[in-house]
């Protein structure tokens, strides 16, 4: 068979030559157009199911939101196990599903099953899923660099004008804002009013509720001209929300300022986030969506940020802490030293043993076709370039170097051998 082959290749140098160059030309392609990364993804394909209940404690967030959702998801098709976590005000459901299920299409089918599942759970509970992307989806690490800001404003402009800007570049699942404070109002009650009154806390939630809403109205026309008739009632100011009438007691309304004190404050927060022992900053992570190119993502969004830089407050600027693309430039520069620095070698040892350049020629084009010829299958296999890939192929050069080392100078070896026959007789 081998000999056949060496044979026909002989006899057809051309159409050798040709199909080398087309594996070549597809395998360079393969290269411009594969998936590049820094890390391999080996993590599994799950959907997450994520629901919260603040102020519940674990037990009751594993018996009335997590056990219900476990059961009803389980069955679902092609799913290896359904895992689940409790913790305090929040729920977490991992549903586990087989290697080639389509991510998209198992989040359609778990989305199916939730609407089912949903009136199960306690009233105004409401189970969302996790963004579409994997365990090694956080390609870039971002901070707000604003000094003299404070952390609140800093946080909104993240959560509001940031975080909406970076999340519409393609590839991006979702925009993960940490530190700084969330703005919020809070109303603290004052138990011995609210009995000297005779209310609940139940009855001051739903009037600063029923305040906090805008209700509509309908067209009005008066001398031929239509007025549309809506009426404004989003709360805007601490005042507004103290001025709330809770209760009416002869004819004197009770107001939510006399049960309570009315602040505006900042979320109540677990930990911080602080840069190199300078102090906390606010920031965000950038998520890249399930199946996409990490080197592409991550240039479409620091070509964002630089639009967005443009309508910063004076004095504020990105400042990126975590960025995978250096390491995936250090992998993809890995390998070509390696590539360069085996021709040389091989070109030396070649010429330095054998004495014959057009030997070393013909094992250095070896090197460039095999590898863009491998380029093609991990683009068949929906394989990225990553560390793992880029390192087995550098540690293959060895091997086709070696190869070709050998069987040019047995073939040398051999026409020698040959030609000193035909000399002697």
């Amino acid at each position: 068979m081998i000999e056949n082959l060496i044979s026909f290749s002989l006899r057809n140098r051309f159409l050798v030559l040709l199909v080398a160059a087309g594996l070549f030309s597809w395998g360079f392609h393969s290269v411009q157009t594969g998936k590049v990364d820094a890390i391999p993804d080996l993590s599994e394909n799950q959907v997450i199911v994520f629901t919260e209940w603040m102020g519940r404690s674990p037990q009751i967030i594993e018996d009335q939101i997590t056990y219900p959702l476990v059961t009803n998801l389980q069955g679902l098709p092609q799913v290896k196990y359904v895992r689940a976590n409790s913790m305090f005000g929040m729920s977490f459901v991992y549903i586990i599903f087989e290697d080639a299920t389509d991510i998209y299409w198992a989040r359609e089918r778990v989305l199916e099953r939730l609407n089912y599942a949903s009136r199960l759970l306690p009233q105004g509970i409401t189970p969302t899923l996790g963004p579409d992307g994997t365990g090694v989806g956080h390609v870039l690490w971002y901070t707000l660099d604003a000094p003299g800001m404070d952390l609140g404003e800093q946080r909104a402009i993240q959560d509001w004008y940031v975080k909406f800007a970076l999340q519409n570049v393609q590839g991006v699942s979702e925009i993960a804002s940490y530190g700084g404070f969330q703005k919020q109002y809070q109303v603290t009650l004052n138990p011995n009013r609210l009995n000297y009154y005779d209310l609940s806390v139940p009855e001051i939630i739903q009037a600063v509720r029923a305040n906090n809403n805008e209700a509509g109205g309908r067209k009005f026309e008066i001398n031929n001209i239509g007025y549309i008739i809506k009426t404004t009632g989003y709360l805007k100011s601490i005042e507004e929300i103290e001025n709330i009438p809770v209760k009416t007691i002869n004819t004197v309304p009770v107001k939510v300022k006399d049960v309570a004190t009315v602040q505006m404050t900042g979320e109540s927060r677990l930990g911080i986030f602080d840069y190199n022992g300078t102090g906390e900053v606010v920031g965000g992570i950038v998520v890249m969506r399930y199946g996409e190119n990490a080197d592409e993502v991550i240039t479409r969004v620091k070509k964002k940020m630089e639009e967005v830089a443009k309508g910063f407050p004076e004095g504020m600027k990105f400042n990126i802490v975590y960025d995978r693309s250096t390491l995936i430039e250090e992998s993809i520069s890995s390998i070509k030293t390696t590539l360069i620095e085996e021709m040389i070698v091989v070109s030396l040892v070649v010429i330095i043993f054998l004495f014959h350049w057009r030997s070393a020629v013909s094992i250095i084009i070896q090197i460039p076709i095999t590898i863009a010829a491998s380029f093609i299958f991990l683009n068949a296999f929906g394989i990225s370039s990553n560390i793992m890939s880029l390192t087995g192929i550098a540690l293959a050069i060895g091997v086709i170097v070696d190869n070709g080392i050998i069987m040019a100078e047995n073939s040398y070896k051999n026409l020698s051998h040959r030609f000193e026959e035909l000399n002697t007789k």
